[in-house]
């Protein structure tokens, strides 16, 4: 997956006259501190250097994360067409060129960043292409969602893993009351990412919530450590990306978990694979999250006719419907 060209284009821009070695070291001290999953709300995107090498480095990563569990959700609710957006540490705007992508009539979008730096990027990135009316408004996720107005889809990716545990349930409960119809969190996909949104998916099915998707079923997750529930994207490196990385292969996997509720119940549930399939001579074993709670591998031969080539299409994160024969 890539950037979309005005994105990328913009993004080059800002980038070009960066002095390498600057770029390369702020880019370490952000890769670093994400491996950690420090907790300083953020403070490290207060300096420019620090957003610039963002911007290089976490940017097209973020993006194909986010814009994977929208057209996820988008598979089980294809009658959703939001008109507005909120989005909660908003970064440079990834999810709003996410969601203006697969929705382009979205009309309005609020984003919501505490880093003033962040802000400015943000909004120059989107000054010429993005045609969303947008209201970038400064403020912190954990203290400044009471003023806030209700959307159609509220979105809050890559942000829980800044936030003190204690703090989440309130959020979280602030974020769904926002929501009109659909809400969407995106996390890393670490164990301790998944963790955190497996709290909020019990939380929101406590609240009424409809699930969309990763899940097939509200059931109690399947899954249990050392195994954990998460997906994968392959990002295209630019130039750039290699040189601030100091990487070799035009490629990275951006591994990435998330939870995806409505007011309005998904049009159909279908299992989903949960792991890289397995392929061989006439043959493709796929471990599956059933509809009815349980999550199993399952062999498919030629002797399945249909249902075989429908499974060897299938990859990572996709889900198993008959409907997409």
């Amino acid at each position: 997956m890539e950037l979309p060209v005005p994105l990328r284009q913009a993004v080059d821009r800002i980038l070009e006259k960066i002095p390498r070695p600057e770029l390369k070291q702020a880019a370490k001290t952000l890769s670093d501190r994400y491996r950690a999953e420090l907790r300083d709300g953020r403070l490290h995107m207060a300096q420019d250097m620090a957003v610039k090498a963002y911007l290089a480095t976490r940017l097209p990563a973020t993006y194909a994360a986010v814009r994977a569990s929208l057209d996820a959700l988008k598979a089980t609710r294809p009658d959703f067409e939001p008109k507005t957006l909120l989005d909660v540490g908003a970064g440079p705007g990834t999810v709003l060129w996410a969601t203006n992508d697969l929705w382009p009539d979205l009309e309005q979008a609020v984003l919501l960043e505490a880093s003033a730096a962040v802000r400015k990027v943000g909004e120059t990135l989107a000054a010429d292409a993005i045609t969303t009316r947008t209201v970038w408004r400064a403020g912190d996720v954990t203290t400044d969602l009471a003023d806030l107005r209700p959307a159609d889809l509220v979105t809050c990716a890559y942000v829980l893993d800044e936030i003190a545990p204690a703090s989440l349930p309130k959020m979280v409960d602030r974020l769904w009351q926002l929501a009109t119809d659909t809400l969407l969190l995106v996390e890393p996909g670490t164990p301790a990412g998944w963790q955190r949104i497996l709290a909020v998916r019990a939380q929101l099915i406590a609240a009424g919530a409809h699930l969309l998707a990763p899940c097939a079923h509200e059931a109690p997750c399947p899954l249990t450590p050392p195994d954990w529930c998460h997906f994968s994207r392959r990002v295209a490196r630019s130039r750039l990306h290699r040189l601030a990385k100091d990487a070799d292969v035009p490629w990275e996997d951006e591994k990435f978990i998330f939870v995806a509720a409505s007011r309005q119940p998904a049009a159909s549930h279908a299992a989903r694979v949960i792991a890289p399939p397995k392929s061989g001579s006439g043959k493709v074993l796929l471990k599956l999250c059933q509809e009815d709670g349980t999550a199993t591998e399952q062999l498919f031969t030629k002797r399945d006719g249909a249902d075989f080539r429908l499974a060897r299409r299938l990859d990572w994160g996709d889900r198993l419907d008959p409907a997409s024969t």
